[in-house]
């Protein structure tokens, strides 16, 4: 946490939360190799929701994103996300997203190895 982070009412500003998730989801997502086999494994954000639970003031102690994915199909796949420390719940998350074709401007599919790296973070059953 930034202090520039603090909005005039003291607490994180509701877009700041967007830069933690985000943060939490490239380490997630780019832990492997983005180019695989020269093809590039792009990724768009198609969607966000966000639950406010409590404000978060500026404090020296951190705060933890956890992360882990709740659904995935051909060509898209969903995050849930928990802002916390051991005791509060700041925010709950999800975001969607969509497996990206550049060259092509188009959605495509997620191939074999992404599919068995989202498994590893997958609350659902094996």
């Amino acid at each position: 946490m930034r202090f520039a982070d603090i909005d005039s009412f003291g607490h994180v500003n509701n877009v700041r939360f967007l830069d933690y998730l985000e943060d939490a989801r490239v380490s997630m997502l780019w832990e492997r190799p983005r180019e695989l086999a020269g093809r590039r494994q792009d990724l768009v954000v198609a969607r966000h929701e966000i639950d406010y639970r409590r404000p978060l003031t500026f404090r020296a102690d951190p705060v933890r994103v956890e992360m882990w994915v709740t659904e995935i199909s051909s060509v898209r796949f969903t995050l849930a996300y928990e802002i916390r420390d051991d005791e509060t719940l700041y925010v709950e998350a999800r975001t969607v997203l969509v497996a990206y074709d550049a060259a092509e401007a188009r959605p495509r599919r997620l191939d074999e190895d992404e599919l068995a790296y989202l498994k590893r973070f997958s609350a659902l059953a094996p």
